[in-house]
């Protein structure tokens, strides 16, 4: 949509605004004369567009027909967006699709106010518009500083706004053009004037693999900085602990524990001891969590700092700690050989793997062996790599895998989905630049790990809800009806048997047979996006994905606040029988965890695309193969299979025919030679041009020269 358009709907939007005859509304906007043309034609897009009336006396004046909503706007990298609308009478309604022409240069997380342009069905959202930006979640915006004819501009990150920033007097900084920088927006931008700004913040030269990561923490306003009373307590509750006081503990340093962690890392929450009763076949699991709540008082310092950031973020190259390092690469860390305060939990199972008993303890740990993913495998897998441990860790290391494989097969018995979605690590050189990247694995030495977890995290979540309190437990909502039967629709096109989309076991099945297929992508694609997120709340639900009933996050207090909430909720009970929370506050916390958790993943999946976008930029014109993650009447977005980065392929370079979008099966079909892109299949493509500045990558499909011999179908 172009500016005649943006200018026509500000004007139009205007309380002050009442109802005229084009040509004088022509006349105000300085669209008479020569220009009259265009301004007729963008008039008509407009009203057919329902955006705007002409009424029974030739008026224009805004659309009265579909009532506004208000909601928060989030934005997507790909430019556009959606908005969820606030609950009406207590009844929530479905996100709103917003594509990047009718965004009004809204920012991320701003409160607007939009209209429904096209209502939405089980295959594809509802769009809309936003009206007005109703409250500005930001004036703090980071981009690239640039001139022309001697005054000075910024181009903001991201499709945020249109047009570039005007910046007022920018050698108070010494900025250079290429720079990144940080600047306040005085006055935000509309249809007939440019946005103002004033630079606070110099970051550097653009491409600078430490500028960029710099720049996107400003984006994001991430905490990289602790306040200086917040170091302090720290820095005394350190000093003050002693390795010998073991006064109200339970005494497990002789206790043959260890962990399993990734190879770099520096903070350990977890420790784990699995034992056997060889007459009754009763297993005993051990897991050891990190008693942070025994170093961060509640309201003090550490914790008004921690519940603020509510949780660790992993950024490439670098990590912002919910606590200073102190606490969580130091005092609060299970290092090998160091004795260390925990909070336990001892469940014991019987040789089916059904849960018997369960007791909680506050103890006290020394490590006996740190191992990383790849040793344990190896050790497992008996290969030459294998780390040599004493006779006693390792049988301990088989009676872990034996356990662990019981209970992810009771796990799985009962219902439990898992889509395999491999998450890709980038590899760096030595200036911090991506020198390529490599797929995470999901192997027997992750599993076990991650079910001593998922049964600890239950254990817990259990008793809680036995003791009738509330808590801040993780939840994930049963999926929408009509999106599992969009994707039950979807899989039909692919040949799979589904009847009942609602039934888990069924999906399951689903997930099993495609394991192994080549359109294994499209099909947990096309779940996975059939699924809703999971969250903190206070609310009685349990986790659908993982088939819970009770479940809560308990094992992670080092990077992760809901954690916290429930070691101090553990050790009040312990300590005086009561655990009681107040389900407000639960609430406002729940919503506000959930929202940190969110800002910290897409701040690290905007710093992971903008550091492969410069290498896909020396890239330009090679060809990748690449799988479809999401198709539209537009074009469709495809991954890079090798690195995790996406990419559009716009209808406009779909040249070799005409397209027709069918909702249902995902996809794109040409009426002449039926050629077809579709949700998750793979398609090899074409580098074609790099937009740093918007953070955009667009793709041109290759065709084969055996599909470009094909000859029309023919009805």
């Amino acid at each position: 949509m172009g500016r005649i358009h943006d200018k026509i709907l500000h004007a139009v939007n205007q309380q002050s605004y009442q109802p005229m005859k084009a040509r004088i509304l022509a006349r105000r906007l300085g669209l008479a004369g020569g220009a009259y043309g265009e301004f007729r034609t963008a008039l008509n897009d407009l009203v057919q567009q329902g955006r705007i009336e002409i009424n029974n006396s030739q008026a224009i004046r805004k659309s009265g027909a579909k009532p506004s909503l208000k909601g928060t706007y989030r934005t997507m990298s790909s430019g556009g967006g959606f908005v969820k609308p606030s609950p009406v009478d207590g009844v929530a309604s479905p996100e709103i699709r917003i594509f990047p022409e009718n965004s009004n240069n809204a920012a991320n997380g701003d409160l607007v106010a939009i209209q429904i342009l096209r209502r939405g069905n089980a295959d594809r959202p509802p769009t809309g518009q936003i009206i007005s930006v109703m409250e500005r979640k930001s004036h703090q915006f980071v981009g690239t500083y640039w001139e022309k004819a001697g005054e000075g501009f910024v181009k903001v990150d991201g499709a945020v706004f249109s047009q570039s920033i005007v910046i007022g007097d920018p050698t108070t900084k010494n900025v250079k053009p290429g720079d990144k920088v940080v600047f306040d927006m005085i006055r935000f931008p509309s249809p007939e004037e440019r946005g103002e700004g004033v630079i606070t913040e110099l970051l550097g030269p653009q491409g600078d693999p430490g500028v960029e990561t710099l720049a996107i923490i400003r984006s994001y306003n991430l905490p990289d900085v602790f306040p200086p009373d917040v170091l302090d307590e720290a820095h005394h509750v350190a000093e003050n602990f002693s390795e010998q006081d073991f006064d109200g503990r339970v005494d497990y340093t002789k206790h043959t524990v260890v962990t399993v962690d990734p190879i770099d890392a520096k903070d350990f929450d977890d420790a784990v001891q699995v034992e056997l009763d060889p007459a009754s076949g009763h297993w005993t699991l051990w897991v050891h969590i990190a008693d942070v709540a025994h170093f961060v008082k509640q309201g003090g310092a550490l914790d008004r700092e921690a519940r603020s950031r509510a949780t660790s973020i992993y950024l490439p190259g670098k990590v912002i700690p919910m606590f200073p390092e102190t606490i969580s690469n130091h005092l609060a860390s299970l290092q090998q050989d160091k004795v260390r305060y925990v909070q336990t939990v001892i469940i014991d199972f019987d040789p089916k793997g059904r849960k018997t008993t369960v007791s909680f303890e506050r103890g006290v740990i020394k490590v006996k062996k740190r191992f990383h993913y790849e040793q344990l495998m190896a050790f497992l897998d008996k290969t030459p790599e294998a780390p040599e441990v004493p006779a006693d860790i390792g049988a301990m290391l088989e009676r872990m895998k034996a356990l662990a494989i019981i209970l992810r097969g009771r796990r799985f018995h009962r219902g439990s989905l898992e889509l395999d979605m491999p998450e890709a690590k980038l590899e760096f050189d030595k200036d911090g630049r991506v020198s390529g990247a490599h797929n995470s694995v999901n192997d027997l030495s992750h599993q076990i790990i991650e079910e001593f977890m998922l049964a600890a995290n239950e254990a817990v979540a259990e008793q809680l809800h036995n003791l009738g309190v509330k808590f801040l437990r993780r939840i994930h909502p049963d999926p929408e009806p009509s999106k599992q039967k969009a994707f039950a629709a979807f899989v039909r096109t692919l040949g799979y048997q589904i009847d009942n989309p609602e039934d888990r076991f069924t999906l399951q099945r689903i997930l099993a047979e495609s394991s192994h297929k080549p359109e294994k992508h499209a099909v947990h694609y096309a779940m996975l996006r059939s699924l809703k997120q999971a969250i903190y709340s206070e609310k009685e639900e349990g986790h659908y994905a993982l088939a819970s009933t009770y479940y809560c996050h308990f094992t992670s207090p080092i990077r992760r606040y809901p954690d916290l909430t429930i070691h101090r909720q553990l050790t009040r009970w312990k300590r005086t029988g009561k655990a009681s929370y107040d389900e407000t506050e639960l609430m406002f916390l729940g919503e506000h965890c959930s929202g940190m958790e969110r800002r910290a993943a897409l701040a690290e999946r905007d710093l992971v695309k903008v550091k492969l976008l410069e290498f896909m930029s020396k890239q330009l014109g090679e060809h990748k193969m690449a799988i479809i993650t999401g198709v539209a009447e537009y074009g469709f977005f495809a991954q890079i299979v090798d690195l995790p980065v996406e990419g559009m392929v716009h209808i406009t370079t779909l040249n070799d025919d005409n397209y027709l979008f069918d909702a249902e099966s995902h996809s794109l079909t040409g009426l002449k030679f039926k050629r077809r892109y579709r949700l998750g299949d793979k398609v090899e493509v074409e580098i074609a041009k790099v937009d740093m500045a918007k953070k955009q990558m667009d793709l041109r499909p290759v065709i084969s020269m055996e599909e470009q011999k094909k000859k029309p179908t023919r009805k």
